[in-house]
């Protein structure tokens, strides 16, 4: 009898020092968890993808005032965002791409436009229609609130350049081009200011008639 209470009393002690750790081990998973999970939001917001709300209506009809955006900050190459430089790049812009990058004159601000010439490309603007080294060049998400064949206005958002796009830098339009303040009117882009291309909408709202754009959800943006 005597050999059993020193293994009852060991028993009990070992359940009873398992409970009082039970509550710190059930925190530390937690705190582990939690941490683990910011640290992924961190790495994955900063390299991989970011959110992006569409404020203004210049790139319509491809992107509508209320769209939630997330971008591919891998397509070009790896940035870091806290050193403001690139680790690797492996591609650049190109005609077509749409963008989002930190606006040349307030660096506060993103901007999401359409690039249209790259680095030596010279661009001009005649009555609305583009050239790039003297060939057409245009696409077909563009659109002309005012039609593309009405009188032509003397200011720089119908008629431009020719320009040549410095080395490094890109020429960007709005979609929307007769509502789009853009390459047209504030300059070229640097490369190195591009955060990515836009992907995908994953929302979609419509703050005046509060209702939400349910076909649009999910749509790839070309």
């Amino acid at each position: 009898m005597n050999l059993s209470f020193p293994f009852h009393a060991g028993a009990f002690g070992s359940v009873q020092i398992a409970a009082n750790r039970a509550p710190k081990s059930t925190l530390r998973a937690y705190v582990e968890s939690l941490a683990i999970a910011l640290v992924l939001a961190i790495v994955i917001r900063g390299f991989v993808l970011q959110g992006f709300k569409i404020p203004s209506a210049s790139m319509l009809p491809t992107l509508q005032t209320g769209d939630h955006l997330l971008i591919n900050k891998l397509r070009y190459g790896l940035h870091v965002p806290l050193l403001g430089s690139w680790l690797a790049r492996y591609a650049e812009p190109q005609f077509d791409d749409v963008v989002v990058f930190a606006f040349p004159l307030d660096r506060s601000q993103d901007y999401v436009k359409r690039v249209i010439a790259v680095s030596g490309e010279r661009v001009e603007i005649r009555n609305k229609r583009v050239f790039v080294d003297d060939q057409r060049r245009d696409t077909e998400h563009a659109f002309f609130a005012e039609g593309i064949d009405g009188p032509p206005e003397s200011s720089l958002r119908d008629n431009y350049g020719p320009a040549t796009v410095p080395s490094g830098h890109l020429f960007v339009l709005g979609d929307n081009r007769d509502r789009s303040h853009d390459s047209r009117f504030w300059g070229f882009v640097p490369v190195d200011e591009v955060e990515g291309e836009a992907m995908v909408i994953y929302w979609s709202w419509d703050q005046q008639d509060r209702w939400v754009r349910w076909e649009r959800l999910g749509g790839w943006i070309h």
